[in-house]
This record gives structure tokens, sequence and C-alpha cells, in this order.
């Protein structure tokens, strides 16, 4: 991630959060992801958007030992957030996250 420029901001653990409080919860990880030069013009065209960035990456291990991969596209903020010109961004974006999550499976 980071040779792509993409810095990692944060990790998760909701398991280990469970755990703590005395509660059991299979393998379930959030992890959160950004670049700058990709957000910041997002932020500048709707603030709004920051609620969601940096991108995050939900990684979870379901009741059969089957670890799971989900987030929201590029293209579902675009349109929650009303965001117009900044296509290239919005492309680069999911093809990182998809370069992330294809990489995590190999």
């Amino acid at each position: 991630m980071k040779d792509k420029g993409i810095t990692p901001a944060a990790r998760i653990d909701h398991a280990a959060a469970a755990k703590a409080a005395g509660l059991e919860l299979k393998p379930t990880e959030v992890l959160l992801f950004g670049n700058p030069k990709l957000g910041t013009p997002l932020m500048q065209t709707n603030r709004h958007i920051a609620i969601d960035l940096p991108m995050r990456v939900l990684v979870w291990e379901d009741d059969g030992g089957k670890v799971w991969i989900a987030y929201t596209p590029p293209s579902t903020l675009k349109t929650r957030y009303k965001i117009e010109g900044r296509d290239d961004i919005l492309k680069t974006l999911t093809g990182a996250l998809e370069a992330f999550t294809s990489a995590a499976f190999n």
C-alpha cells in the first residue's frame, strides 16, 4: 500500500474490543487508509465526504471460517455526496481498493 502512496490510518479490531468487554466475536477488523492527494480534493468538493474518508475496508470471518472483505465503492460516495468533476480520483480510489482486496486473497 505504501508503494502506491496509500497511508494506513488505523486498524480497528472489533473482536479484541468484544473480548475486552467479555463478549465473543469472530475476527472482525476495519482497516482505514488513505492518500491526502486523493482525499483532499474530494473534501474540497464536498466536505461531508470526510465522514467516509479515509477509505475503509471491513474484513471478517464468518461462522464457517471463510474470510470476507467489504467496502463502500467510490461510485457510491460520488452519488451520496454529489461529487462532480473528480472522476479521475474516484477511478484511482476504485483501482486501489480492488488491488488491495485482490492482493489480500492471493
